[in-house]
C-alpha cells in the first residue's frame, strides 16, 4: 500500500460522452453555449480552446446542419418550380433533395 497515487489519465475526447464533454467544456471560460452543442461541436470547441490541431476528416462533406440548410433551400425552390408548372426542374430539385438526405444519413 504505497503512498503514491497514480494520476488519473483523461480519456480521449472522442471516447467521452456528450455529458462528460459538457462538464469539461464548462471548465474552459472561452467556450460559451455548451448546452446547445452536440458531441462533435463540443469536441472541436475543446480542441480549439486547448490548441489541439484537428486532423482533416476523410470526407470533404459539410456537417449535417449545413446539409439540412441546403435541403430547406432546395425545397423552397422546388415549391416555386411546382407553382410555375415547371415539372422538369421540380424533378431535378427532388433528386437533389434525396441525395442530400442520403448524405445526412451517412454523416450521422
Amino acid at each position: 500500500m504505497g503512498g503514491k497515487k497514480k494520476e488519473a489519465k483523461e480519456k480521449p475526447l472522442e471516447k467521452m460522452t456528450a455529458k462528460e464533454l459538457r462538464e469539461t467544456a464548462l471548465e474552459i471560460p472561452e467556450i460559451s453555449g455548451v448546452y446547445g452543442m452536440n458531441k462533435t461541436e463540443l469536441v472541436s470547441a475543446i480542441k480549439k480552446a486547448r490548441g489541439i490541431v484537428e486532423k482533416d476528416s476523410k470526407k470533404g462533406d459539410s456537417s449535417v446542419r449545413d446539409i439540412k440548410k441546403k435541403i430547406k433551400a432546395l425545397k423552397k425552390e422546388r415549391a416555386a418550380a411546382l407553382e410555375q408548372h415547371d415539372d422538369k426542374m421540380a424533378v431535378i430539385y427532388r433528386r437533389r433533395i434525396s441525395r442530400l438526405k442520403k448524405k445526412t444519413r451517412r454523416a450521422a
